[in-house]
């Protein structure tokens, strides 16, 4: 065989060509469901791709000294991948594309009945199979290289569209509704935020957390900084436990969750509750919390500052005890306003009995001048005591600096 044979096998093929991508435009369409409504992929597309790549096949068989041109392949990696076709239908036309001029190779061999027509066949057929792995690779990893970019693009868009929410600012012409459809969000599910530190600098604690809620059918956008993962997650009523579930088996740091709303309007708002909630929990412990859906606790997180001068008003005195006293009366009062106003189920969870919490209640009330028959008295306490708990190392540390001075 020389490679004059080779040369006149490719000018045989080059002159059919034409027929040739006809064939192979047939079979596809006929083999792969995906190109035949020409969606994504349209009819000419496809067409062209074939014609380009049986065309660089061709060249390859006819100048085989010449280097490898692997831009055909690649580019249709490329394209593909920004279509959304899947890599194996890509794969599976490519293939049938290089089938078919085989295919008429092998029938023009026989048709000529040369005997050095067998060897030059035998040559072609090596160095069809060697390049269709050649530009197979190539298309391949031009494939995948999109997709990543695709990925990467989707998220950081996701992630802008997450940050305009959590900021209140969507843009001009779209509002947190257009936004949060652009997240896939359900326009009538509640939602909530989360903020969770970071294990180190934008270094994702809850690592993986989209897809683990998406396993359940839940949809959430999330933005990374270099100090908190932030989120907006999509919470009906009947996953919500299995949503926490999910962020409490994922979590790596401190998380904060807000309670759920519905206007996404108040998602900056929300967001502020989730880092309260996150700034209650002990330094270093990989634990998730939601915030208090009260009000009074919603309102004190949002004004801190007037929930401090708060605390310090009404339970001054208490904050002024001895730190074993001050947490055996600030801890009855909690559990007696979290067991709906009940001594005994207090004293259940305090390990004490029911006389014992009536009568740290009197303390509180000689202590505070605050009555807890007293609805003006116990809404001040309630608020007092949410204010408390949202801030607590800041208020005792300003109540050791007044009992130094």
């Amino acid at each position: 065989m020389t490679r004059n044979g080779l040369a006149d096998l490719a000018a045989w093929a080059s002159d059919r060509l034409p027929r040739l991508i006809d064939d192979a435009h047939a079979t596809v369409l006929d083999r792969i469901e995906i190109y035949r409504d020409g969606e994504p992929v349209s009819s000419e597309d496809l067409r062209r791709s074939i014609a380009h790549n049986l065309r660089a096949m061709v060249g390859a068989i006819g100048h085989p000294q010449d280097s490898l041109d692997l831009s055909a392949p690649r580019e249709t990696g490329h394209r593909r991948a920004h279509q959304g076709v899947p890599l194996p239908e890509v794969l599976q036309a490519y293939r049938i594309s290089f089938a078919t001029l085989w295919d008429a190779l092998v029938e023009h061999a026989r048709r000529g009945q040369r005997p050095s027509m067998a060897d030059t066949l035998l040559t072609a057929a090596s160095m069809i199979w060697q390049l269709t792995d050649e530009h197979a690779l190539a298309l391949t990893e031009a494939y995948r290289a999109a997709t990543a970019e695709l990925l990467l693009a989707q998220q950081q868009r996701r992630s802008a569209l997450v940050e305009a929410l959590l900021t209140g600012g969507p843009g001009p012409e779209v509002g947190p509704w257009e936004a949060a459809n652009l997240l896939g969000l359900p326009p009538d599910a509640q939602v909530v935020v989360v903020a969770a530190e970071t294990r180190g600098l934008a270094e994702e604690s809850l690592p993986g957390i989209e897809r683990r809620l998406a396993a359940h059918g839940i949809v959430s956008g999330w933005r990374l900084t270099p100090a908190l993962q932030l989120g907006i997650v999509s919470l009906h009523s009947d996953v919500r436990e299995t949503a926490l579930a999910v962020l409490r088996e994922a979590a790596g740091a401190r998380t904060g969750v807000s309670p759920p709303y519905q206007s996404l309007a108040d998602s900056p708002r929300a967001l502020q509750l989730a880092r309260t909630a996150l700034a209650t929990l002990p330094a270093g412990r990989a634990e998730v919390r939601m915030f208090s859906p009260s009000p009074l606790a919603a309102l004190m997180a949002c004004d801190p500052g007037e929930g401090r001068r708060l605390a310090k008003e009404v339970l001054g005195a208490v904050l002024e005890l001895s730190p074993d006293d001050r947490a055996v009366l600030l801890d009855t009062l909690n559990a007696y306003l979290d067991h709906d106003g009940s001594s005994e189920r207090a004293a259940e969870v305090l390990y004490c009995h029911p006389n014992t919490v009536r009568y740290r209640l009197r303390r509180v009330h000689e202590l505070t001048g605050r009555s807890l028959s007293d609805p003006r008295g116990i809404a001040e306490l309630a608020t007092a005591a949410d204010a408390l708990s949202l801030s607590s190392n800041v208020l005792l540390q300003n109540g050791h600096s007044s009992r130094s001075q």
